[in-house]
């Protein structure tokens, strides 16, 4: 029964959010604000796990193939795949929702139990519209970030692979062209949009909704972080079924 009404309370939340809007002045300063604490302050550690991941891909790949009739382009291949279809969107939209997710709830419960949410729903604004859905254009940036990711992961790939002495570059770029599938990108950043709105909108209500103090607000957090990652891999099962097995 709880989760009934966890679920109703959160669809309740997104009517809120999206009705009564603050002045665009105000939305603007604070969309600027949350690009800068949500985006930008993300890339740093985006890139270092992109880097080294695409290049513990090549090598994996390098080291796995025994058979010498298996041309070295596999390696660029594998790495492109594995970098664009499910490494830069979904594991880098977990790691995101440790980072992205955590903060959003700390933020906005914080903001929960010292009152300033009351204190804006006494000022007649709209708290959620207020708080939410700035995060919500904000994130809508995400795509850029995964198209960082991406680029880097290759990156970390043709490093690994060419410098590792598995493969010359001519044959790993070869591997990235090789049965390129632009659809694939299409697939992509469709879910990578679908996971942006549940890093918004969950870490959000987890945050909006609890009760309590301090203690309360780092359960929250990681409630928070179990969910939005549970729902981010639930999303990739359905849209990969949906987009790729028809």
């Amino acid at each position: 029964m709880k989760y009934l009404q966890d679920i109703g309370s959160y669809f309740l939340m997104l009517k809120r959010v999206f009705g009564s809007f603050t002045k665009t002045s105000v939305l603007r300063h604070l969309i600027f604000k949350e690009i800068n604490d949500l985006i930008i302050s993300s890339l740093g550690i985006v890139a270092f796990i992109s880097f080294f991941v695409g290049g513990v891909v090549a090598i994996q790949t390098a080291l796995n193939m025994d058979n010498p009739l298996i041309p070295k382009s596999l390696i660029g291949f594998a790495t492109r795949q594995s970098v664009v279809l499910e490494f830069a969107p979904t594991f880098i939209s977990i790691i995101m929702a440790g980072k992205v997710g955590s903060f959003i709830t700390s933020s906005i419960g914080s903001m929960r139990v010292t009152e300033q949410i009351d204190a804006l729903e006494v000022m007649g604004i709209n708290s959620l519209n207020y708080l939410v859905f700035p995060k919500i254009v904000a994130l809508m940036f995400y795509p850029f970030v995964i198209v960082f990711s991406m680029f880097l992961g290759i990156m970390g790939g043709w490093v690994a692979g060419v410098y590792g002495g598995f493969a010359s570059s001519s044959d790993f770029i070869a591997g990235l062209q090789e049965d390129f599938i632009p659809y694939h990108l299409f697939y992509a950043f469709f879910k990578t949009f679908v996971f942006s709105f549940i890093l918004a909108t969950v870490p959000s209500w987890q945050g909006y909704y609890m009760k309590g103090g301090a203690l309360e607000v780092g359960k929250a957090s990681t409630n928070s972080f179990v969910w939005t990652s549970v729902l981010i891999i639930a999303a990739n099962y359905i849209i990969t079924q949906l987009l790729l097995s028809a």
